[in-house]
């Protein structure tokens, strides 16, 4: 097949619409479903993220897309009692795989954002990750390969509509890549950098010592901004990105932006919001919606009209500014990763708030000296890449 003919483009009134190759086949499949222009962009973006996560990690990968830019990404490190409990699977009585765990992971770490994601996997899909997915609100998927009894699930989901696809692992794109806008073609080499180890070399602060651990983190991080629409800035632990800032025209509102989801992510985890009583049959997504709207600046409004009593059982305490502060004192060993330089250290500053000791960054800002030092002033360790990570 050279080419499959799509129901519209970006929106209903762009049509026609259609994917193809100038030259061999089509390296996908439709299993189920008749997925859409945006779901092909996320799909194509996503299975490369993925696939070099695991190249550069050698762990199973998944990563949950929205409107062409990651709201997660992690590799399949298992998952403790915590995580399991905020990511909602602590009920499901499966064998957590690496697969499965990396896709709980992904969906995880932002579920206000990943609703309605389209997922891409690292691995040929496993039953335990199509029934982790096929609970959660989604669009559709992209892998190598399905398990029979998985891809039984997944054409199931939303009455054998839910949109499955199978790439060949072993398609090749050609090196030079077009797109038009505008009626004008645009030409450019792929980006076909390889982040790995020697990537995260050249660190330029007092303290150097850049664990194995933080390698992998940094690796993520900047895996995942390749595939991110710029500007961007991503926030990594634990091999899962907690954090992902796309798509700002400034340098530290991408920081903030992660920043404050990275900071959501750990206040879940917090005995305030592990100890919330929902009633019952409220669904997950209310529930990320409550928790957020808990962990937020505007709970007090919910408090004094009520409403609270249509999500809780009992009235939950406010969750001060200083409560929340003092427990995200207690987050460290977080990773940060730039897709361009950082100008000023403010970005540094904020980032010192989410807990962050590892920094990846292009650098070659005029103010280089300033970052230098305000990351010397927490005792950060920064590496200079000196390639930039641009993604439009």
């Amino acid at each position: 097949m050279k080419e499959l003919e799509l129901k519209y483009g970006c929106n209903p009134n762009q049509k026609p619409s259609r994917i193809y190759v100038e030259n061999g086949e089509l390296p996908i499949k439709v299993l189920s479903g008749r997925p859409g222009y945006i779901n092909f962009l996320d799909a194509f973006n996503g299975w490369q993220l993925v696939r070099e996560l695991k190249a550069a990690t050698g762990l199973p990968a998944a990563t949950s897309f929205k409107h062409v830019s990651p709201a997660g990404a992690a590799v399949g490190l298992p998952l403790s009692d915590v995580e399991k409990k905020i990511y909602w699977v602590d009920d499901m009585d499966i064998e957590f795989t690496p697969l499965a765990n990396a896709y709980a992971r992904a969906r995880g770490a932002d579920r206000m954002s990943s609703f309605g994601d389209f997922i891409s996997l690292s691995d040929v899909c496993d039953k335990a990750t199509a029934l982790i997915i096929k609970r959660e609100v989604s669009d559709g998927v992209i892998a190598p390969g399905y398990e029979p009894e998985a891809l039984e699930i997944l054409k199931a989901k939303k009455n054998g509509n839910y949109n499955v696809i199978e790439i060949d692992p072993d398609y090749v794109p050609e090196p030079i890549e077009r797109k038009q806008v505008f009626g004008i073609t645009f030409e450019q080499g792929r980006n076909e950098l390889k982040i790995d180890d020697e990537f995260f070399n050249n660190i330029v602060t007092e303290n150097k010592e850049l664990t194995k651990q933080a390698k992998i983190d940094l690796a993520i991080s900047m895996i995942t901004l390749k595939y991110t629409q710029s500007n961007s800035v991503c926030y990594v632990k634990d091999g899962q990105a907690i954090g992902i800032g796309a798509g700002q025209q400034s340098r530290i509102h991408c920081t903030r932006l992660a920043g404050q989801k990275a900071d959501n992510w750990f206040l879940r985890q917090s005995p305030q919001v592990l100890g919330l009583q929902f009633v019952d049959g409220i669904r997950r997504a209310d529930r990320d919606n409550a928790i957020d709207l808990y962990i937020g600046e505007d709970y007090m409004d919910v408090l004094a009209d009520g409403a609270w009593e249509n999500i809780f059982k009992v009235k939950p305490e406010v969750f001060t500014r200083e409560e929340k502060r003092a427990w995200l004192d207690q987050m460290t060993g977080v990773t940060l990763g730039s897709d361009a330089f950082f100008p000023f250290g403010d970005n540094i500053e904020r980032a010192h708030k989410s807990g962050v000791q590892y920094v990846a960054q292009p650098g070659g800002s005029i103010r280089d000296d300033h970052v230098i030092d305000t990351c010397n002033k927490y005792g950060m360790v920064m590496s200079f890449t000196g390639i930039r990570l641009f993604h439009h």
